[in-house]
C-alpha cells in the first residue's frame, strides 16, 4: 500500500509539474471553457443549456485522451517498464495509477467548470447534482480507460496522436458537445452513438437535467460503463513491458471490442 501511495503521489505531482500535462489537465480545458462561455453563449444562447456537461466532458477528454497515453508510450519506449517488471511491479499498477491520477486532475477541472458555469456564464445548473456527479465519474472512468488502452496499443507517440484524435475530434463534432444529438441528421446518429461523449450527454440530459432524450439515458449510462470496463480489461490484457516484448497476448485490433456495447445499443434503439 505504501508503494502504491508513493507512486500515486509522484504521478499526481507530475500532472502539475510537467508543463505538457499541466496544459492538458488544466490550462487547455479551462481556457477553452472560458472562451466558449464568453463567445459561444453570445452566438448561440441555447448553448447555455448544455454548456456545463459539454465543458466537463471536454475537460475529461483533454486530460485522459490527449494527456494520458503519451507518457505511457514514452515510458515503454524508454525501457522504464522493464525495470518495473524486474522489481515486481504488476502491470495493473502501471496502468491504474497514471489513469487514477489523470482522472483526479480531470475531476478537479470538471468541478471548477460545474461550480462556475452558472454564476459566470449563466449556464444551466443540473436539476439533480448527485446524478450529475455519477455520470461525470462514469465518463471519467470510461475516458481514462480509453486513454490507457490507446497508450497500450500505440507503437509510438505519432500513433498516440492518431488514435486520440480519432475519438476526440468526432466527439467534438458529432458527440453531442457542440450540437445536440436530436439536431444531427438521422444517418449520423448511429456513428455518433459509438462515441462515449454521446452516451454521456444523453445520460446527463435525462438523469441530471430531467429533460427528454433521444434514447434511454439509463441505457446510455450502462453502455458508457460497459465500454469503460472493456477498455480497462483490454488495456491490461494487451499491455507489453517494452518494444522488444514478443509475448503480446493478442492483436491490438482487439481494442475494437470496446465498440461492442455501443453497437449493441444501436440495434436495441
Amino acid at each position: 500500500m505504501s508503494a502504491f501511495l508513493n507512486h500515486f503521489s509522484y504521478e499526481f505531482k507530475s500532472g502539475i509539474r510537467n508543463r505538457s500535462l499541466l496544459l492538458l489537465n488544466y490550462l487547455f480545458p479551462l481556457g477553452f471553457y472560458a472562451m466558449m462561455g464568453l463567445v459561444m453563449t453570445a452566438i448561440n444562447p441555447g448553448f447555455r443549456t448544455t454548456m456545463t456537461p459539454a465543458m466537463v466532458l471536454f475537460a475529461i477528454m483533454a486530460s485522459t485522451l490527449l494527456g494520458l497515453p503519451n507518457p505511457l508510450v514514452e515510458s515503454r519506449l524508454a525501457g522504464i517498464y522493464r525495470s518495473y517488471k524486474i522489481n515486481g511491479v504488476p502491470a495493473i499498477s502501471i496502468l491504474t495509477i497514471p489513469m487514477l491520477t489523470t482522472v483526479v486532475h480531470a475531476l478537479i477541472a470538471s468541478a471548477i467548470i460545474a461550480l462556475t458555469s452558472a454564476p459566470l456564464f449563466d449556464g444551466a445548473a443540473p436539476a439533480n447534482w448527485l446524478n450529475f456527479a455519477l455520470v461525470t465519474l462514469a465518463a471519467a472512468f470510461t475516458c481514462g480507460s480509453l486513454g490507457a488502452l490507446i497508450g497500450v496499443i500505440s507503437r509510438d507517440t505519432r500513433s498516440v496522436v492518431l488514435w486520440s484524435q480519432l475519438i476526440f475530434l468526432p466527439s467534438m463534432l458529432i458527440g453531442g458537445l457542440m450540437v445536440p444529438l436530436d439536431i444531427l441528421p438521422e444517418f449520423i446518429r448511429p456513428f455518433s452513438m459509438l462515441l462515449p461523449t454521446t452516451q454521456a450527454m444523453q445520460a446527463y440530459t435525462g438523469l441530471a437535467y430531467n429533460l427528454s432524450t433521444v434514447f434511454d439515458p439509463l441505457l446510455s449510462l450502462v453502455v458508457l460503463l460497459a465500454s469503460g470496463l472493456l477498455a480497462f480489461l483490454l488495456a491490461i490484457y494487451l499491455f507489453s513491458w517494452d518494444t522488444q516484448n514478443s509475448t503480446r497476448r493478442g492483436s491490438p485490433l482487439l481494442a475494437l471490442l470496446v465498440l461492442a456495447p455501443a453497437v449493441l445499443a444501436i440495434f436495441l434503439v
